[in-house]
C-alpha cells in the first residue's frame, strides 16, 4: 500500500477534451478573472485613496475585496495555465499550498461577512450605541480575529488532509485541489476526521 509520500504530483481534471474547447475555457477563465481583479482593484483603490470613505464599513469592504482577490489568485492562474498548455499536473506541495490558501481566503471571507453583518445590524438597530460598540479598535480586533481564525482553519484542514495515507491513485476530479477530492484518494475513513474538523472550525 502506497502512502502520500509516494505521490509526487496530482492530475487535475481537464475541462474539455478538444483543444478548441480548452481555448474557450482559457478565454472564459481569463476574462472572468480579469473582470474580478479589476472590480476588486477598483474597490481597493477607492477605499485606499479617497478620504471620504475611510469609515469602518469601507474598512471591512476593503478586507473583503482582498480576500476575494486572494481566492481568485489561488485557483484561477493554475486552471488558466492548464487549459492553455493542455496539461493537468500539479505538484504535491503545490496542491497542498493551493488547498491551504483556498481554505484560508474562503474562511476569512466567511468571517468578514459575519463581522460586516454585525456591523450593519448595530448601525441600523442601535445607531446611538454604534461608536461605543464598534470603535476603530474593536473593528481592528474583529478583522484581526477573522484573519487569524482563517489562518488556523486553513492550517488545520491542510494538515488533516495531507496527513492521511493516499492509495487510490493521484487523479483529482476537479480543476483545482480541494479537500473532498484529495480525501477520495485516502486509504482510511477520512470523512469522519474531516467532519470533526468542520465541527471544530464552526465553533
Amino acid at each position: 500500500m502506497s502512502n502520500s509520500s509516494s505521490v509526487s504530483h496530482f492530475l487535475l481534471l481537464a475541462l474539455a477534451d478538444m483543444w478548441q474547447l480548452q481555448l474557450l475555457h482559457f478565454s472564459l477563465f481569463l476574462g472572468i478573472s480579469l473582470a474580478a481583479l479589476l472590480g476588486n482593484g477598483l474597490i481597493i483603490s477607492a477605499v485606499a485613496f479617497s478620504h471620504h470613505v475611510h469609515t469602518l464599513m469601507f474598512f471591512f469592504l476593503l478586507s473583503l475585496a482582498l480576500t476575494d482577490l486572494g481566492s481568485i489568485c489561488t485557483t484561477v492562474p493554475k486552471a488558466v495555465h492548464n487549459s492553455f498548455w493542455d496539461t493537468g499536473n500539479i505538484s504535491y506541495s503545490g496542491c497542498a499550498a493551493q488547498l491551504f490558501f483556498f481554505m484560508f481566503f474562503i474562511s476569512a471571507e466567511f468571517s468578514l461577512l459575519t463581522v460586516m453583518c454585525y456591523d450593519r445590524y448595530v448601525s441600523v438597530c442601535k445607531p446611538l450605541h454604534y461608536r461605543t460598540l464598534l470603535g476603530s479598535r474593536a473593528c481592528a480586533h474583529m478583522a484581526a480575529a477573522a484573519w487569524a481564525s482563517a489562518f488556523l482553519n486553513g492550517l488545520l484542514h491542510t494538515a488533516n488532509t495531507f496527513s492521511l495515507p493516499l492509495c487510490q491513485g493521484n487523479s483529482l476530479g476537479q480543476f483545482f485541489c480541494e479537500i473532498p477530492q484529495v480525501l477520495k484518494l485516502s486509504c482510511s475513513r477520512s470523512f469522519l476526521r474531516e467532519l470533526e474538523l468542520i465541527a471544530v472550525s464552526a465553533c
